[in-house]
């Protein structure tokens, strides 16, 4: 165990765009100078790989604890017994609210999904299956890193828990459903904002979970998400971004690091990940988790990073192709209007969950594919239902449509000649297809 000093400065927030860090307090969740300007504002968290070490032989199974010394929030003074202690507790709350906790979830090469690929038997499709999480999805795991700060906070003093400020959310599926269970295991007040279009499985489970719902359409010539605006306005009338959207909350990205250490200690030498893409955090959190990976000798090399939007919108491949014409990563953080902008018609896809209006979390992404010869693909609809039908069959696992939307993205990657057979490629089967579980 590292001495106490060293563990506490082991971490630190930094914005990516600007090198700001925010003052001490206890909800540090944006940069102090976003607004402020046209630079691209999202906090990360940063590892010191001198001061901590990657749990190669940590048999336990909860990651928050597994991999508990490379979050931010272990680092804040408390001690390390009751650190855990504490994420115990969340997690056995979490479970009375949604019948389990937090566990590694499945990582192993799908042999049928490799051969009707026309993988070799060297190379091969991986799957990481997040079907089963907390919530049945990966959105769980950013959420429940915020709860784990917000509950260090008021433990450490910093915050006073009788006085909790409501959080917020904007979602129209998995991020809502995982916010309202671990919102409601904490005992936390929820507002959620969703379309008019959203899932009627999705608002019956919110209601059951307590959540605050209000619902948000779209309004004549306004561009952008209008439920992303109501977030904003009720972010500044003193909610927490208890969100997914990276540039709202930092930390929300943080947790789901988790689901790239457990890449990174499977052993698995891939070749390749492919992720689809909506707001950004789940492959900016992928691309970071596998990069302190590498920094703490966890892992050889990044994988190339590939990702994965579907032709209803693709704000993330436009703005790769204008960084790539631009040739300056650098002037692209400091000109955000210039490459990341609300797409000018609703979007509308099979694969919902992926149609943000921007990528909130684009300059993280656009940079891993840069820095590891990657690329975004742009797949449509046909081949998004081709590929989650593919996923069901030769899998067994009731992935959604943008669930398996990664695998659609390795489809076209194969058909163009892009991946080889030799290659070892990953993809994530990020959400439950909620319609099946509910008709059982």
């Amino acid at each position: 165990m590292k001495a106490a000093a060293a563990i506490r400065s082991a971490t630190r927030l930094v914005c990516a765009g600007c090198g700001a860090s925010p003052p001490p307090g206890p909800y540090p969740f944006r940069c102090p100078q976003a607004g402020r300007d046209d630079t691209d504002h999202v906090l990360r968290s940063e590892l010191d790989p001198t001061a901590v070490d990657f749990p190669f032989d940590d048999p336990e199974p909860n990651p928050f604890l597994c991999y508990r010394r490379l979050l931010h929030a272990c680092h804040q003074g408390l001690p390390d017994a009751e650190f855990c202690e504490l994420v115990l507790d969340l997690d056995r709350r979490v479970a009375a609210v949604d019948g389990h906790g937090f566990t590694a979830t499945p990582f192993a090469r799908a042999d049928a999904l490799s051969d009707r690929l026309g993988f070799s038997a060297r190379g091969g499709v991986w799957v990481k299956d997040e079907t089963g999480n907390v919530s049945g999805s990966h959105k769980a795991r950013h959420l429940f890193g915020v709860l784990i700060w917000l509950e260090v906070v008021e433990r450490l003093g910093l915050a006073d828990p009788d006085d909790r400020r409501e959080l917020a959310i904007a979602s129209c599926g998995n991020a809502a459903l995982a916010a309202a269970v671990v919102a409601a295991a904490a005992g936390r007040t929820l507002d959620v904002f969703v379309p008019v279009d959203a899932d009627p499985v999705v608002l019956e489970r919110l209601t059951e979970l307590g959540a605050d719902i209000t619902v948000c359409p779209r309004e004549a010539g306004v561009p952008g998400d209008p439920t992303v605006r109501r977030l904003d306005e009720a972010l500044a009338a003193g909610a927490l971004p208890f969100t997914c959207q990276g540039n709202l909350n930092g930390l929300a990205v943080e947790g789901g690091q988790t689901i790239g250490w457990e890449l990174a200690a499977a052993g698995v030498p891939l070749d390749c990940l492919v992720v689809q893409v909506g707001g950004g955090a789940l492959a900016s959190a992928c691309i970071h988790a596998l990069q302190e990976a590498v920094a703490l000798g966890a892992l050889g090399e990044l994988p190339r990073i590939d990702t994965v939007q579907t032709e209803g919108a693709w704000p993330l491949k436009r703005a790769f192709d204008a960084v790539v014409r631009r040739g300056d990563l650098e002037y692209a953080a400091r000109h955000r209007s210039e490459f990341m902008w609300p797409w000018e018609e609703e979007p509308r896809s099979v694969a919902h969950g992926i149609l943000d209006d921007e990528t909130y979390d684009w300059l993280a992404v656009v940079e891993g594919m840069l820095a590891t010869g990657g690329v975004p693909v742009v797949v449509g609809e046909e081949l998004l239902v081709e590929a989650n039908q593919l996923a069901c069959d030769s899998t067994g696992i009731d992935v959604d449509p943008t669930g398996s939307a990664g695998l659609a993205g390795l489809a076209a990657l194969r058909r163009h000649g892009d991946v080889g057979d030799d290659e070892r490629v990953a993809v994530l089967f990020t959400g439950v297809n909620r319609r099946k579980e509910k008709s059982r």
